[in-house]
């Protein structure tokens, strides 16, 4: 089987990605960017799939500097570039965000480019699709792009102008590199450790009874283990190259419909999950005075719906029904005791 490398293996999704990569039979090599993350990163892999140790290995590169990239990627013949700036480590401003997640973007096509891999599976997201657009009737297709000049928070701008100069940089210095891109939309499912995913945020904090009434908004929801299956499947596939991806299980849910389906599938357990949704008008009030809705504030209102006909249509990407991921998500976070509730 090939080599191939995956960026930030320790995070949510690069972790599901390596685990994928290694089931089916590939060698893989990581990048931390601390190396004291190793062991626990192993022994997580381990505790969810059999394979031979060797097959693995670990490097500290950081998407801020290019030490350790030239080795990192050396003899692979495909990437995933994982690793992005994230809601949880994010930087201070937002142009230093924007900056860090376009310039580790090109640091690491460089190095794959310099380094004549075949093809780099960028993971985007729909934050470089849907955001900055008025509300519509109809899903979004990979033909959309964020409108980076709307009032869009930080994090999808960083992603919408680091996917573009992406693509440009292929075009015009790729030398014969490939680049396809996935585009996520919420991405929950279990955890492989004890980690905390922002994703996982509005779930962990509706166990916890954290969230009186639900934010009035929808979005499309996906499988973290299915993100992973349409990474593989666009770095091999040829109908792949040059093409965007969407990764999303199906029309959009209200979280209140989230609530709804945590509280039909744990029963009790679930039973701190709330009933019914904030009045729009008061959502929009309240904005202003509480810190988690004032960052939901642009979405307050709408529906952001995704299709992934193209993924199924041509790649043969089938995701597993969402409520199973729901229930699964809140399994797995109580599993690994991330909720209060002992």
């Amino acid at each position: 089987m090939t080599q191939v490398l995956v960026t930030g293996g320790s995070g949510f999704i690069g972790s599901w990605c390596v685990l994928a990569l290694l089931q089916a039979g590939h060698d893989v090599r990581t990048t931390v960017r601390d190396l004291g993350r190793e062991s626990a990163l192993r022994a997580q892999l381990h505790a969810a799939a059999e394979f031979d140790d060797v097959r693995l290995t670990v490097i500290r590169a950081d998407l801020r500097n290019d030490d350790g990239w030239a080795d990192a990627v050396a003899g692979c013949e495909y990437m995933l570039h994982v690793a992005s700036p994230t809601l949880r480590s994010a930087p201070e401003s937002e142009e230093a965000m924007v900056s860090a997640a376009r310039d580790g973007v090109l640091r690491v096509l460089r190095a794959a480019r310099d380094a004549r891999v075949r093809r780099v599976v960028l993971t985007s997201a729909f934050g470089a699709v849907g955001y900055g657009h008025p509300p519509r009737s109809t899903p979004f297709t990979e033909e959309d792009w964020t409108n980076v000049d709307a009032d869009i928070a930080p994090y999808q701008r960083s992603k919408t102008l680091a996917e573009r100069a992406a693509w440009r940089f292929v075009q015009d210095e790729g030398d014969g590199l490939e680049l396809t891109a996935v585009h996520p939309v919420a991405v929950i499912g279990p955890v492989l450790g004890p980690d905390d995913p922002p994703s996982l945020r509005i779930i962990h904090s509706m166990l916890d009874g954290q969230v009186p009434a639900c934010p009035p908004f929808g979005s499309s929801w996906v499988d973290v283990r299915d993100v992973a299956d349409l990474h593989l499947r666009a770095m091999t596939d040829p109908a792949a190259a040059g093409q965007r991806w969407l990764a999303s299980a199906g029309r959009s849910l209200r979280i209140v419909e989230v609530a709804h389906i945590l509280r039909q599938r744990l029963g009790d357990r679930a039973a701190k999950a709330p009933t019914r949704e904030l009045p729009l008008a008061l959502a929009r009030v309240l904005s202003r005075f509480n810190p988690q809705l004032r960052a939901l504030r642009p979405q307050l209102g709408q529906d952001f719906d995704a299709t992934s006909a193209k993924a199924e249509q041509l790649l043969g990407w089938t995701p597993r029904p969402i409520a199973d991921t729901i229930a699964d998500t809140a399994e797995s976070l109580l599993a690994h005791s991330m909720t209060t509730r002992r």
